[in-house]
């Protein structure tokens, strides 16, 4: 354990922000699994819905500084075209 108040605080506050950042990454994971879901089972009104949903969730994880901008524009992209190729 620290012995600097300073250090103890840091290791407080990076618990804090750890347990935030497995937060999100789990809603858009499970966000981001919905998309599959629907377009593996051809629905594509549920497709479109869950792709807006996840792709709301990946911009506001990545404003967040959760998950870099290009990784959260990759993985938009991946799913937007998941989606249209359904069509």
């Amino acid at each position: 354990m620290a012995n600097i108040k300073s250090a103890k605080k840091r290791i407080l506050v990076n618990k804090t922000k750890a347990e935030r950042n497995k937060s999100v990454k789990s809603s858009v994971k499970t966000a981001i699994k919905k998309v599959y879901a629907a377009v593996e089972a051809n629905d594509r009104e549920a497709a479109k819905t869950a792709l807006v949903a996840a792709t709301s969730a990946l911009d506001k994880a990545a404003k967040k500084g959760v998950y870099h901008k290009n990784t959260s524009a990759r993985k938009i992209s991946r799913l937007a075209l998941a989606v249209n190729k359904m069509a």
